[in-house]
């Protein structure tokens, strides 16, 4: 796609779209000529938002990608602003067709793999970096935990040069729930997870020692996750004698695994051992323009280099999931994505609200109205390969090529299950301007309009508004594919390199607290 400020200041995506997407700010009364309209507009349109091409008719749909974006709740003439007033969601069926669009992966030539300056671990994927993680069991020991990190990093990380980091992974659970079932096992599968994430070289539990999430019930239910024969180091507060002498414990027991973490060192890996998590935050108008579909387009580079990508984000599919079942491997894979999307329709009932609660205010300011339309464009991010696989919560991606995960729209739980999962690496999209960090896979920022880039340039990796001024999508998919390699090889994103990434740990918890 090649999109010039100069050739037009709006841009309709797909010969069937109702609507245009303003590049820059309009005037109302200007007339735009577009694809052989040339509606007037009634009022002023700001970028990325959208103007009528077209009449449609209250209760007719409107698109926008050639897909139907939401329902017009008021007669709309050409030039009108579409947004909130009027369009909304309705009863839109689907048309699933699994598997009719996918097609073989065609990996590049062995003498064309690539390779990133990596982790080599024995349990599984390569690491991005060479982490000590403290994981709390519960909230009670929070305190302790970013208490041995913070300790850990002043007094013996300048010891360990070969160390990326201490980190403490400290949440706000563990208690006041059952102590089996769906719920506790999500969140001990989400902490083991992380505990044998390939960034982390060794860990340690802390947690108080009443609480519902016993160390000892996490090791038996996660034993294959977590790889010891016997139990891992675990401290808990009330037997070593309290947060003072459990700090000092720590510090102790920290000393021997950082020894033992500084003993790895960076060698070539091949690129089939990065594991990309995919995130978007404050979406705009643009994210599907400029920014999604330009990962996407990296996406496909790294799947065929065998690596895995990593789409999440259930709420943020709903609308779109039926692009997703078409590229799906087989028949169980597509159901297994449609039965998470029922979940959530269950679930977003029961708990009183409907899934397009989602778009955000930012959103909506942004020019995105439904959560049809900042689905189409969220699903950009996934490219165009075969989709192999679908995870719950947190499982263990044991594919490669591109899988979905499915987890809450909320970038850090969202980026929890992600990590947990297994994930080394995530690029995280954005239009309003996201700071999003995430401790130990470092997070790569893509801004989706020069204004953001510009604005926020201490925390934009990469400006993916270049494509509205001349850029292709496969200039910056490939720029991001580059700098993909570069922060896995040890390269700071502008997140790691301000320390971002240490409170956003947050797992998911979907049942009740007692």
């Amino acid at each position: 796609m090649l999109i010039t400020l100069h050739d037009t200041p709006a841009i309709q995506l797909h010969p069937n779209d109702d609507v245009a997407i303003a590049l820059v700010p309009l005037a109302a009364g200007r007339q735009i000529e577009l694809a052989g309209y040339a509606p007037r507009l009634a009022r002023a349109i700001d970028a990325g938002h959208k103007f009528a091409l077209r009449p449609v008719e209250p209760g007719q749909p409107v698109r926008r990608y050639g897909q139907v974006i939401g329902f017009a709740t008021h007669t709309i003439a050409p030039g009108d602003h579409v947004h909130s007033h009027n369009l909304a969601v309705g009863d839109m069926r689907l048309d699933y067709q699994i598997g009719a669009e996918a097609r073989p992966v065609a990996l590049v030539p062995s003498e064309q793999r690539r390779t990133f300056q990596g982790y080599r671990r024995a349990h599984g994927r390569a690491g991005t970096r060479n982490t000590v993680a403290v994981l709390g069991t519960v909230n009670c020991s929070a305190h302790t935990v970013r208490r041995i990190a913070a300790r850990a990093r002043a007094e013996l990380l300048p010891r360990f040069p070969n160390v990326t980091d201490v980190i403490g992974i400290a949440h706000h659970s563990g208690c006041a729930s059952k102590t089996a079932g769906y719920e506790i096992e999500m969140l001990r599968r989400t902490l083991a997870g992380f505990a044998r994430n390939p960034n982390v070289a060794a860990y340690l539990f802390v947690g108080l020692g009443c609480e519902a999430n016993q160390f000892e019930d996490l090791f038996a239910s996660q034993h294959d996750r977590l790889g010891n024969p016997r139990l891992p180091p675990y401290l808990g507060i009330q037997d070593t004698g309290g947060v003072a002498a459990t700090i000092d414990e720590g510090l102790r027991l920290l000393e021997g695994l950082l020894a033992r973490a500084n003993q790895s060192t960076r060698e070539p890996v091949p690129l089939s051992e990065l594991a990309l998590a995919l995130q978007c935050g404050g979406s705009d108008g643009f994210s599907g323009v400029t920014a999604n579909p330009a990962l996407g387009y990296a996406v496909d580079l790294l799947v065929g280099q065998g690596g895995t990508a990593v789409l999440s984000e259930t709420p943020e599919i709903y609308g779109a999931e039926h692009l997703l079942t078409r590229r799906a491997v087989s028949r169980a894979v597509g159901e297994k994505l449609i039965e998470r999307v029922r979940w959530w329709e269950e679930y977003t009932s029961r708990e009183g609200f409907m899934i397009d609660n989602n778009p955000a205010p930012g959103n909506k300011a942004g020019g995105l109205t439904t959560i049809y339309e900042k689905s189409l464009g969220a699903v950009a991010k996934g490219g165009s390969m075969p989709l192999q696989a679908v995870y719950e919560y947190a499982e263990p991606i044991d594919e490669h090529g591109f899988v979905f995960m499915d987890t809450p729209g909320y970038d850090p739980v969202s980026a929890t299950g992600q990590v947990a999962g297994g994930c080394n690496l995530i690029a995280f999209t954005t239009g309003r301007g996201s700071c999003f960090g995430f401790k130990p896979a470092p997070s790569i920022k893509i801004a989706t309009n020069n204004t953001t880039y510009e604005r926020m340039r201490g925390d934009m990796d990469i400006n993916a508004g270049r494509i509205l001024e001349g850029a292709t999508i496969e200039q910056v998919g490939r720029e991001i594919f580059e700098k993909l390699i570069a922060v896995a090889s040890g390269e700071k994103s502008l997140s790691e390199a301000q320390d971002i990434g240490e409170e956003e740990f947050n797992p998911w918890i979907v049942g009740a607290t007692m």
